[in-house]
């Protein structure tokens, strides 16, 4: 038994590693047009693989134009990983959707790679013959106000250039203009002749309706002159001559906001949106003043981050919410860019029992379909439960009143009754007696003075710390003759500077929190809601004892 549950071991690790260190291929492209050329990487970290991967089944439907090989060593701490990668060059023989078949490296085999290969428009004729030109085009050719439209520029050139090529910068007057990534090179064959390729992608949003207009666009560079020199014995490189060409300017049709689109809702064209939430921890089991964090998530195929409005705040009875920055961040894809937001805010239950939440809706304009569409959350039900460590705190009006009373607990509400009856008595003797006795000194506090705890929490809020300060503020808090709740639902500054620093110990941005407003707003209550030392300064008993 114990041999077969090592030979299963063996087996399972030597599995992983496969895996780990197997053959992946990966295309730079998953559409081209006819007649481009298509990088197809392959990569794997075996490092006791020798040889090159067979190319022969590429054959029928490629032409291979090169491959090179790159190794590279990663080391992280005392980590060393090792990669090697083939970069193959390939020119469809076809149309269609072609299949790039797997490819052996050892005992290994790279997985199948879907390819589209769409025929190429007609070119002009003069284009043709040009060393050197620009073609530009649109994705579409009428867009709404605010959408995203993809301008694609790609430079061809049929001779060697030199690196000091240069591209006018692309300026649109009442349009946002994003790049779409890095400029990408590639081959395509033209006439038969071999042309070089540089593509540029442009994500424009148009900020006004009617028609708008792409400028051409100018690109310079110097061509590697190709003739002997007339001196065979001079060295060194050629002059160049200089080449200026422009692309033809384009018109884009832009429309205005649908009239059925909701007034009271931002505009959002899109070709598809996603909403999600995360919630750390999940709020499965939650107590009064627990802090959770929920995480409301837009990401939008079609727009930039930045015009991603915000998410509808979470209102509910019965819930504190103290919002975070949100996060944003766009990327690219073949589709033009992909705008992500996302909205946090940490969540605390101020009263024990259900808590509903209300559902979160998103409206869009689905720009593939050209409709309205509504994206949503569900509602959701939170259940807070009573905190052991806030009991002391919780006001009795948050219990429910409709918990049932049993003959247990009869007994002991006439027992509780009776006591209480008995030492009610008590303390009015007490008091009947001490009335005719003398004014004496109070005995000495077993725990801090009001005095002390003051000046721990003058300290705590002045140093800028909101943890010191809420235990400094709630043991100040048990001395005086109501709760602190109380005094804030009356005191308007001191609620104001409670929520501050709630904020700051249930957010991210408790560094920034100072504690100023929150001693100025303890100071200025008014006398006669704080409990003060009788004994005072000069440590004398009051003139007339009650």
């Amino acid at each position: 038994m114990t041999r077969f549950t090592v030979l299963l071991l063996s087996l399972l690790f030597w599995t992983v590693g496969a895996q780990a260190a197997g053959l992946v291929a990966s295309i730079d492209r998953s559409r081209v047009n006819s007649g481009e050329t298509v990088e197809l990487t392959l990569e794997s970290s075996d490092v006791t693989q020798f040889g090159k991967p067979d190319l022969s089944a590429l054959d029928p439907l490629f032409e291979v134009r090169g491959t090179r090989q790159v190794n590279q060593l990663t080391t992280l701490g005392n980590d060393s990983h090792a990669t090697t990668r083939w970069i193959i060059t390939l020119l469809p023989r076809q149309n269609g959707t072609i299949v790039i078949p797997p490819l052996p490296l050892g005992d290994y085999k790279s997985q199948p790679i879907n390819l589209q290969v769409v025929e190429s428009e007609k070119q002009d004729s003069a284009d043709k013959l040009a060393p050197v030109f620009i073609e530009a085009s649109l994705d579409q050719d009428t867009v709404y106000v605010q959408a995203q439209a993809i301008l694609t520029l790609r430079i061809y050139h049929s001779v060697s250039l030199y690196d000091d090529s240069n591209l006018t910068p692309l300026q649109i007057a009442d349009a946002r203009v994003e790049q779409l990534g890095e400029s990408r090179t590639y081959e395509k064959v033209i006439n038969d002749l071999r042309h070089g390729v540089i593509e540029l992608r442009y994500a424009i949003y148009p900020q006004h309706s009617g028609v708008l207009t792409i400028p051409a666009q100018m690109f310079s560079a110097t061509l590697v002159d190709t003739q002997p020199t007339q001196e065979p014995g001079l060295q060194g490189p050629k002059a160049g001559k200089m080449i200026r060409v422009s692309s033809t300017g384009l018109n884009l049709t832009v429309k205005a906001k649908p009239a059925n689109y909701p007034a009271d809702t931002p505009w959002l064209p899109a070709r598809s949106l996603s909403l999600s939430e995360s919630w750390n921890p999940e709020p499965d089991h939650v107590q009064v003043g627990d802090s959770m964090t929920r995480s409301l998530t837009l990401k939008v195929e079609g727009l930039a981050s930045s015009q991603l409005p915000p998410l509808p705040a979470t209102e509910a009875s019965g819930l504190r919410r103290y919002p975070d920055q949100p996060h944003l961040s766009s990327q690219p894809s073949e589709h033009g860019l992909i705008g992500i937001r996302e909205d946090r805010e940490a969540l605390v239950p101020t009263r024990i029992g259900q808590i509903e939440l209300p559902p979160v809706e998103v409206v869009w304009w689905n720009t593939l379909e050209d409709h309205l569409e509504r994206s949503s959350l569900p509602a959701r039900t939170l259940n807070a439960v009573s905190n052991p460590s806030l009991l002391v705190d919780t006001p009795t009006g948050n219990v429910p009143a409709t918990l049932a009373v049993g003959s247990e607990e009869l007994r002991y509400w006439k027992l509780s009754t009776l006591i209480l009856a008995c030492t009610t008595l008590l303390g009015f003797g007490l008091w009947w007696r001490a009335r005719w006795q003398p004014a004496i000194l109070r005995a000495a506090q077993t725990g801090p003075s009001p005095r002390t705890l003051l000046d721990d929490l003058k300290r705590a809020s002045q140093a800028n710390d909101p943890q010191a300060t809420r235990q400094a503020l709630d043991a100040w808090a048990r001395q005086q003759p109501e709760t602190l709740a109380d005094m804030a639902a009356r005191f308007v500054p001191l609620s104001d500077a409670l929520d501050g620093l709630n904020g700051a110990l249930y957010s991210e941005s408790g560094q920034y929190w100072q504690g100023e407003e929150l001693w100025r707003a303890i100071r200025a209550i008014p006398i006669a809601e704080r409990v003060h030392d009788p004994v005072g300064d000069s440590g004398l008993p009051p003139l007339y004892p009650k």
